[in-house]
């Protein structure tokens, strides 16, 4: 059964390659950054919803669905709260931040930070976008890594590290030449494998339990599974907070990240990038509600087959299984083996698009923005390749760091860590943004910029650990990047000054 998993891996890798092959012949440093202008609409919207959902959404996300996080009852699909704040985010990214980057032709969007704010500005944002998409894409690929190196590789001795290198290296050799150009058919390739393996997971657990949609319905409403908003004003998972906040990690996560952002400025024209954003935000918040429901079903699975709550803790067998394991634990070990097949193919679809547009996005972000290799007319184009080829393989290495370490803090609800990371690294491009797209003044003292961005997490982070103890019992959940982005905010205008008319 393993050497006919790792077969289907090996295929599905080559058949990447071969996609990699057709779409970079001929291609140029202009080729890996934007693709040209080239790139079809329908084709990015529909990849970006693979590189947007990732592993973290095939996993993690059905997996919360039956957690229990410190109340009396489960998390049902309350996390549709942040979907529908995520849909409010899309809508400000397609009518807010997409006119402008058209507007000045940006490759890189940070280019705006130093038209508007300065060259510090710029850089501080650049960084900013670095650490966090470096940190996120390899918890997202952590995830799914460590699912395969369970389930399939520890059986066959293989150490993490090696696993984790060969993956790497596999995201590599497709990358390293086309970029944007090549990722946005490898993702729409990735996408529809995904979406295959949700779909045909829910069919398949609505057929084995023999449940029409009442008997669904039933079911989930039974085990305490229906509940989407939570109405707690105390509580982290407020849906007002959850709304709110998905909102802005939206236009944070996508509107002010490069890789996401690349992949739109692309398109040819404004108008198609529009078309895209919004037919992919009606997708993503579908499909994310397919994932609930899958959770819910999972859960109902394992309860028809001896599985049951020990101290809010599912328990299958006499073992523990945290919400992180549940899908691939019933899908490998529970499910047809042609089922089993579906979800490696599913997996590892989720998991090439979480690291290959954020490696492609971290080379061109330092090449562009850290380098000036744009603005650099004493290099050749074959100089710059090589430098960005040399660049692509350091950003790699630092992958391979990350995932150890996150492999080394071992947490078994990696969702929870991204969203808190995010509020963390996010909020400093959130306000430096706002700060510049909202206001007219000027800085006074550019170079205190990066002291501002700095200070505005640390100052969320004591909130955040304090804000239970001084507001009575009010903890912040997902409105940390709304604080944090509000602290850099107001550094920025103390620093400030009216702008000065001549």
């Amino acid at each position: 059964m393993v050497s006919w998993l790792l077969g289907i891996v090996l295929a599905y890798f080559l058949l990447l390659l071969l996609v990699a092959y057709k779409t970079s012949r001929h291609s140029s440093n202009e080729t890996f950054f934007i693709g040209n202008r080239s790139s079809n609409w329908m084709l990015v919207a529909f990849g970006m919803i693979g590189t947007s959902l990732s592993g973290v959404t095939f996993i993690s996300v059905p997996g919360t669905v039956g957690n229990y996080a410190g109340g009396s009852s489960p998390q049902a699909f309350t996390y549709f709260q942040v979907v529908l704040g995520y849909l409010i985010g899309y809508m400000v990214v397609a009518f807010v931040l997409l006119p402008l980057y058209y507007r000045l032709r940006l490759t890189s969007i940070y280019h705006y930070l130093r038209t508007r704010l300065g060259e510090t500005s710029y850089k501080t944002g650049a960084l900013f976008f670095i650490l966090s998409r470096t940190v996120g894409a390899t918890a997202r690929l952590y995830l799914v890594i460590n699912v395969l190196q369970i389930f399939l590789l520890d059986s066959l001795g293989v150490p993490f590290a090696v696993t984790t290198v060969i993956i790497l290296g596999m995201i590599l050799l497709y990358t390293l030449e086309g970029g944007v150009k090549t990722i946005v058919w490898t993702d729409t390739l990735q996408t529809t494998f995904m979406l295959l393996g949700l779909i045909i997971g829910v069919i398949y657990i609505i057929s084995h339990l023999h449940l029409d949609p009442g008997g669904v319905w039933a079911g989930l409403k039974a085990h305490g599974f229906t509940r989407v908003l939570n109405t707690d004003v105390k509580s982290p998972a407020f849906f007002g907070k959850q709304i709110l906040g998905g909102a802005f990690i939206t236009i944070a996560m996508t509107g002010l990240d490069q890789e996401m952002m690349q992949k739109n400025i692309s398109v040819r024209t404004l108008g198609d990038s529009q078309k895209n954003m919004i037919t992919f935000s009606i997708v993503m918040v579908l499909v994310n509600g397919l994932f609930l429901l899958l959770g819910g079903l999972l859960y109902l699975y394992a309860f028809h087959n001896g599985g049951a709550y020990s101290d809010h803790i599912l328990v299958m067998k006499g073992q523990p299984v945290a919400g992180d394991d549940l899908f691939p634990s019933l899908a490998l070990h529970s499910f047809s083996p042609a089922i089993a097949l579906i979800f490696i193919i599913g997996l590892i679809s989720a998991l090439f698009p979480s690291a290959d547009g954020a490696l492609t996005a971290l080379t061109a972000s330092f090449c562009i923005d850290l380098l000036g290799m744009q603005e650099n007319t004493s290099l050749s184009e074959k100089q710059k390749k090589r430098t960005r080829m040399k660049v692509h393989l350091c950003f790699a290495v630092v992958f391979l760091l990350c995932i150890l370490v996150f492999r080394w803090i071992n947490d078994k609800s990696i969702i929870k860590i991204i969203l808190d990371l995010a509020g963390y690294t996010y909020g400093p491009l959130l306000g430096l943004f706002a700060f510049g797209i909202f206001t007219r003044r000027t800085l006074r003292f550019p170079n205190w910029v990066p002291l501002v961005c700095l200070m505005s997490p640390l100052l969320s982070y004591i909130l955040s650990r304090a804000s239970a103890s001084w507001a009575g019992g009010y903890k912040i959940g997902i409105e940390l990047l709304i604080i944090n982005g509000l602290l850099t905010f107001l550094g920025l205008w103390m620093i400030s000054q009216k702008k000065t008319t001549v």
